[in-house]
């Protein structure tokens, strides 16, 4: 358990008074998909069905969240028994889940997957496939080698911490979900500013050497609903992702704000970002790669509330943020976090922000660093960085939503309250 910091701040600055607050909507593009299932077996007629029959085929699953997963995974497990197939899942995390095969497995089931339904099959086991060009081996895993085929699953979207033509998705499901932890540390030990070459070479080589049958890619818009859902051809992956990656960024979602002194998120988490938060909207990511986060706010100050239940205490992300508090860091489960930092070779999401007792305490640290009048200070808290349709803001950032034609006022202004344990209840 944390030490208890008192530094009496409440006391010591009691003449701090928080701006009064507005609730804010963002309107960003809305399109989705309205019935999955039925998106699904669309895209899914492509599939020559009689080259299934018989065949155990696996269907990746990942650890980041996709609303709608489920839909998606029922459907498509309905559609391989209909063709005379076998569905089994296939955990693709990397070194997610504590690197263990456990620890992956708990993650699927977590979002809701019965296992009554599925065969789950998550060691860590992995097999030479090829050599990049510089020898570097690359693993995969032994399980899904085994198996007839392999249906790679996966939604595209901007990674967050490099950018490239490949970033989050099909290729990267391949390099790193597949390669299991032994892979995702020698991809990982190139460190991040190569994977823009280094995901497509790996891509194409794993592409030729496995069993890879075709892909399903999902694309979300910025209310982190499925605008797109589609069956790749295995020799069109290559190509597809790259048009589906620019989709994904012109629909991702961010704070519609210039300038934010204090940005306070209520949760962190491993579903969602590989980052807890992700760095395309707070525009802090946890490597030295900066380029390509330009388009979020300039933030002065983050304070972190709370991590999410299935990320398992795994707070990787935390360390981008300046401030939390003890309860959020007796949550985290360090080996976890520091597995997946160690396997990045990126230490830095891991470190542990300035921890006090309380929110208070963080609000009033913030407010007396960042060395502005009361007035002035711009204020934004949010759920989390998937979730920004609907935002909380200080009045001070009044006269810049009056200019846009893409935030909307929703609230009368309203105080900031604390509970009894000076944790923020109304914001």
């Amino acid at each position: 358990m944390f030490v208890n910091v008192n530094l009496n701040l409440e006391e010591r600055y009691d003449d701090i008074s928080f701006p009064k607050m507005i609730k804010v909507k963002q309107k960003f593009n809305d399109e989705k998909i309205g019935f999955i299932k039925e998106a699904v077996l669309k895209e899914l007629e492509k599939v020559d069905q009689s080259t299934l029959k018989g065949k155990k085929i696996g269907v990746t699953a990942g650890s980041r969240g996709i609303k709608g997963w489920l839909d998606i995974i029922y459907t498509l497990k309905d559609f391989l028994v209909e063709c005379g197939a076998v569905p089994i899942i296939i955990p693709s995390m990397g070194s997610h889940g504590g690197a263990n095969a456990k620890g992956q497995k708990d993650i699927v089931k977590s979002y809701g997957l019965n296992e009554d339904d599925f065969e789950i099959i998550s060691t860590m086991d992995t097999t030479v496939i090829g050599n990049l060009k510089d020898g570097t081996e690359l693993h995969f895993s032994t399980d899904a080698l085994n198996l007839d085929g392999i249906i790679l699953m996966n939604k595209i979207k901007p990674h967050a911490d490099y950018k490239g033509d490949f970033e989050s998705g099909l290729l990267k499901m391949a390099c790193i979900g597949l390669g299991k932890h032994k892979g995702a540390l020698t991809l990982h030990d190139k460190g991040f500013h190569n994977f823009k070459a280094i995901i497509p070479e790996a891509g194409n080589i794993i592409l030729e050497n496995s069993n890879i049958i075709f892909g399903i890619a999902i694309v979300e818009n910025a209310y982190d609903d499925p605008m797109l859902i589609e069956v790749i051809e295995k020799k069109d992956i290559f190509q597809r992702e790259k048009e589906l990656l620019k989709i994904a960024k012109a629909n991702m979602p961010r704070i519609q704000l210039e300038e934010v002194d204090i940005l306070v998120i209520d949760e962190i988490g491993k579903n969602i970002s590989g980052e807890g938060m992700d760095p395309n909207v707070t525009g802090r990511p946890g490597s030295y790669l900066y380029e390509g986060f330009d388009h979020a706010p300039s933030v002065n100050k983050i304070i972190i509330r709370d991590i999410t239940d299935v990320s398992h205490g795994n707070a990787a992300g935390i360390g981008m943020a300046d401030l939390t508090t003890k309860r959020v860091v007796d949550k985290i489960d360090f080996i976890a976090m520091y597995t997946n930092s160690i396997t990045a070779t990126i230490l830095g999401p891991s470190r542990l922000p300035v921890v006090l007792n309380n929110e208070k305490d963080c609000m009033i640290v913030a407010f007396k660093t960042c060395f502005k009048e009361k007035e002035n200070i711009k204020i934004v808290r949010i759920k989390n960085t998937l979730e920004l349709d609907e935002i909380s803001v200080s009045m001070a950032c009044l006269a810049e939503i009056e200019q846009r034609q893409d935030m909307g006022i929703l609230s009368c202004e309203y105080e900031i309250e604390f509970d009894e344990n000076n944790n923020i209840s109304v914001m």
